[in-house]
């Protein structure tokens, strides 16, 4: 995959707002388009009604989501790529907090369904038309893995019921995966066989070649066995007469005490859909030249999530599956995403006779093939063996996504992905630097390199930005360091890309307290551009003196190095 410029990610793009994807599409691409899209409605269409119905909702709905993902990205996304409709990861978090506000498949149900995907679309938007990209980098690698694996489990207590063939038993995840443990003598073995036998196919399908359409034709054989055979009267359950159901614009009314639950809801799901969404964009590049457009792709999802809400389906979120099927294909444009949309169109309208055989073991079988898809195994394992405290933060994400309430668990996913970023900025300490002998080349102190040190002269280097996490550490740090003799003190600042209000009121009280302990201070290498804005900003850069601001450490021991010193 191609590095791009993460700065590209998050420039703006001076184009029409709209149909993006298709700025100089000609017509000889409409055949990649046709085909990316037919191999897209193969692949997508069983997973959006299973991802229906593992959020509550009637497997046609997946359908509308389908339809909606596709149209407002179409519209408003800047990837000629990405793929937007139903998606696993996020319907194991407003399901089972729905579930708690009302009955799965009530119309009340659907209501706050749709009203979720209204604010998701809102806060989406709203973050794509400020940049706000950088949110989506609020979960960590580590935090990221367990928070899927988490979800994996979530699907699997979901889906086992209908693999088994017996009744959804109530109660916390854990409590589920238990009582089924327990109901494993009883299961019905045609709906094992049937849910195992799609999950097989899919597997292999995958391993023999990804363009194949698994998932369809383990479908269409599931719903042929049940038929050949019968298999309805032996206790496989199937979808039965699903009702036609097209588009129709409507505005979802919910109840205050709800809306007052739906809505930090919508701001979870939305930074799961953030983090997910940059991550398919960064992944698939449409346009190397430019990079990912993170922010108008934001908004693209933003604009789906609007769109599901108003036709009533639920929220939507980019699939990197999905997208990687588009990019293998030579998708050109969001137009084969349109033609899956269409035919997605033709078969919630006319094609309910044709869904009713459908058994519900199938759709199981191709949830768990998502499931084992998204339990990243090799992360896991590299992790764990490049930073073990960080593989605490892959048990400790999944472990709460497990245990608490889903919604709750993704809370302190997302809290411990930020307070691991304020713990490896705290930790960071000063550094002391030595002359490599017979250069000019001031390195960090090490026991592996001989350096030579001046006396009199002090050399240290923080290596973060100087903010309130770490600021005081670095003031005492730098006073015990500073030792009797020492005349000067140069700070290395090339790693400090920025300074906060409290980090420049705190240096400028050291250098002011230095000094009238007689110890000059200069600052060396302040390379970034923010932070010499702070610098002037906060009054740093008149209290510290120009003459004290060099280009290099040897330029300010040369210009302010004690005299007597060698």
């Amino acid at each position: 995959m191609a590095q791009v410029d993460t700065a590209a990610s998050n420039a703006p793009t001076r184009s029409w707002p709209l149909l993006r994807s298709f700025a100089g599409w000609r017509v000889r691409d409409i055949g990649p388009d046709l085909i990316a899209g037919l191999t897209l409605a193969a692949i997508a269409v069983p997973e959006q009604m299973a991802t229906a119905r593992l959020a509550g909702l009637g497997a046609q709905i997946g359908f509308l989501a389908l339809i909606a993902g596709a149209v407002g990205f179409a519209l408003f996304g800047a990837s000629r790529l990405v793929s937007v409709g139903a998606d696993s990861t996020i319907a194991p978090i407003f399901a089972g907090a729905l579930a708690l506000l009302t009955a799965s498949g009530s119309a009340d149900y659907a209501s706050a369904a749709a009203a979720l995907a209204l604010g998701v679309g809102l806060v989406l938007v709203l973050a794509g038309a400020f940049r706000l990209g950088f949110i989506a980098d609020l979960l960590s690698i580590p935090v990221t893995t367990g928070f899927l694996a988490g979800i994996a489990v979530h699907i699997l207590a979901s889906q086992a019921p209908a693999l088994l063939g017996v009744e959804a038993p109530p109660g916390t995840t854990v409590q589920k995966l238990y009582a089924l443990i327990l109901h494993v003598g009883s299961a019905n073995l045609w709906t094992v066989a049937i849910g195992v036998g799609v999950l097989a196919i899919m597997l292999i399908g995958e391993k023999l070649n990804p363009r194949v359409p698994s998932a369809l034709i383990a479908l269409a054989l599931a719903t042929g066995l049940t038929l050949a055979l019968h298999l309805d009267a032996q206790g496989v359950s199937t979808l039965g007469i699903i009702k036609g159901v097209a588009p129709s614009f409507t505005i979802p009314l919910i109840s205050y005490p709800m809306f007052r639950e739906v809505a930090p809801l919508a701001l979870i799901v939305a930074i799961v859909v953030m983090v997910q969404t940059a991550a398919t964009t960064r992944s698939f590049v449409s346009d190397p030249k430019k990079g990912p457009d993170v922010n108008n792709d934001f908004i693209g999802v933003g604009a789906a999530n609007l769109i599901a809400g108003l036709i009533g389906a639920f929220p939507v979120n980019a699939s990197p599956p999905r997208t990687a099927v588009v990019a293998e294909t030579g998708g050109v444009s969001q137009l084969g995403a349109l033609v899956c949309a269409g035919l997605a169109l033709l078969l919630s309208l006319y094609g309910g006779e044709v869904l009713a055989h459908v058994p519900h073991a199938a759709l199981a079988g191709v949830l768990l093939f998502v499931a084992q898809r998204i339990v990243r195994v090799g992360v896991m394992g590299d992790v764990w063996k490049r930073s073990a405290p960080e593989f605490v933060l892959i048990a400790a994400t999944m472990l709460g996504i497990v245990v608490l309430p889903i919604e709750q668990g993704v809370g302190i996913g997302i809290m411990l992905s930020i307070l691991h970023g304020v713990w490896t900025t705290t930790r960071a300490r000063t550094v002391e630097f030595e002359r490599i002998p017979g250069t000019s080349i001031w390195w960090p102190k090490s026991a592996k390199e001989r350096g030579e040190t001046i006396p009199g002269v002090h050399v240290v280097s923080l290596q973060a930005p100087l903010s309130f996490l770490n600021a005081y550490e670095f003031q005492q740090a730098l006073q015990t360091q500073a030792k009797s003799g020492v005349k000067l003190v140069v700070i290395e600042a090339n790693a400090i890309v920025e300074i906060d209000y409290t980090g420049a009121k705190v240096l400028g009280d050291l250098i002011t307290r230095l000094r009238a302990e007689g110890v000059d201070l200069a600052i060396a290498r302040l390379e970034s551009v923010r932070a010499q804005a702070s610098f002037a900003r906060t009054g740093l850069e008149a209290l510290i003196g120009k003459d004290h601001l060099f280009h290099s450490v040897e330029e300010a021991i040369v210009a302010l190095q004690p005299k007597g010193a060698a």
